[in-house]
């Protein structure tokens, strides 16, 4: 006798799968399983400006972690999956539904962000976007044309934190620094920062003769073409000081030197646009870079500064009637800060939208570090020549 007779009648009953159901069944799991792996572990990204050149080079793909410094909760949790801000296709659809927000929370991470990591953070100033000039930040639109004119111009949307646009910079400042700069040269806590070998700034080549081989100077890529001579045998153009340094030891060079912007102008757009602050690009600070606890004194100096950090970015309210300031309808003299702060430059430094132009990066805007490159695809070159293969799964630093 069969004792489990029962159990054939009941395997009987069930009922199997179709293959669309199947089908379906898989590609939610699949979904799942790459949104777990995306949010709490690592993501894929790509470089689509020059800003980092030439430590990252357009078209590199790469891969960011999000355990080193600790993976941040979703704050926007009901969105379309592998969607960022915009749905696919489209210029202004939202793919994600603002109507739950979650406080910011971070998961422990394997260590904190150190001085020189490369870092993926969403935009600080992203947070108002103008959906026809998405490519110039709001707030410069807004100094440039005034708010009226801007508004009645364009779409104007709002992001939450980790739906603004990501961006991809060196970590030059960490929480506590003083930082500032001077004749195109970074200086941390009274200790000059010198650009890396793989970072670009403005360098003045004088020529002996023109009477030279071109070809020279091809593995330098330095267009000598498109960069206009400033005197006679004489061109600025972007290079890297292990560039430069090599450049010297042609017999046909006369002499290499940085050629940054000069102190003094202001330069139009520079954090914290202070007309009490002649500060450019290549000139500026001192400034210290805010960290959770610190207690700062409130006034017409130091508000420029942290008038942002402590309004948007930490969600008080600020207000000033005469000379005095509010916070949450409290006169204050002082300020003591909730988050950690952090600021960030692109490696090429005369053509990167970074710190010195919109501040300090606050700690819940921190997406990942940058690990390495997994692909690089060249859309310039030729056919058999598009792939960098050099390039390939190379460390970032």
């Amino acid at each position: 006798m069969n004792y489990k007779f029962w159990q054939r009648k009941k395997d009987a009953t069930k009922k199997k799968k179709s293959k669309t159901r199947e089908w379906v069944d898989a590609i939610v799991f699949a979904v799942v399983a790459a949104t777990i792996i995306r949010v709490f572990f690592i993501e894929a990204y790509t470089i689509p400006s020059g800003s980092m050149e030439r430590s990252l080079l357009i078209g590199d793909f790469l891969f960011v972690s999000k355990v080193n410094y600790g993976a941040r909760i979703p704050m926007t949790p009901v969105a379309f999956p592998f969607a960022h801000h915009t749905m696919p296709l489209t210029t202004s659809t939202k793919a994600y539904w603002d109507g739950v927000q979650w406080k910011y929370h971070r998961l422990p991470g394997l260590s904190k962000i150190k001085r020189n990591d490369v870092v993926v953070f969403n935009f600080p100033e992203g947070d108002t976007v103008a959906v026809e000039n998405q490519a110039e930040s709001y707030y410069a639109l807004e100094r440039s044309l005034g708010r009226q004119q801007v508004r009645s111009t364009f779409t104007i949307i709002d992001r939450p934190v980790d739906k603004r646009e990501n961006f991809i910079k060196r970590c030059i400042g960490i929480p506590g620094d003083v930082i500032s700069m001077s004749n195109g040269i970074a200086n941390v806590n009274g200790k000059n920062e010198p650009l890396k070998n793989t970072g670009m700034m403005p360098y003045r080549i004088e020529f002996k003769t023109m009477d030279f081989n071109y070809a020279a100077l091809d593995e330098f890529n330095l267009n000598l073409g498109n960069s206009p001579a400033v005197a006679t045998n004489t061109y600025i153009v972007d290079a890297s000081p292990e560039i430069a340094e090599k450049l010297k030891t042609f017999d046909f060079v006369k002499s290499v030197t940085l050629s940054p912007d000069a102190p003094g102008p202001v330069q139009g757009g520079v954090f914290p646009n202070d007309p009490n602050r002649a500060w450019n690009r290549d000139n500026f600070g001192p400034i210290k870079i805010p960290s959770k606890g610190w207690t700062v004194k409130i006034d017409s100096t130091t508000m420029p500064l942290y008038y942002r950090a402590i309004r948007t970015y930490e969600g008080n309210k600020v207000e000033q009637k005469a000379s005095v300031w509010y916070i949450n309808d409290k006169p204050a003299t002082t300020y003591t800060f909730k988050m950690d702060y952090y600021w960030m430059m692109g490696d090429n430094r005369h053509n990167s939208a970074d710190s010195r132009y919109w501040g300090f990066v606050p700690e819940d805007h921190i997406v990942g570090k940058a690990l390495f490159v997994w692909m690089s695809w060249d859309s310039t070159a030729s056919f058999l020549h598009k792939i960098r293969w050099s390039r390939l799964f190379m460390g970032i630093h």
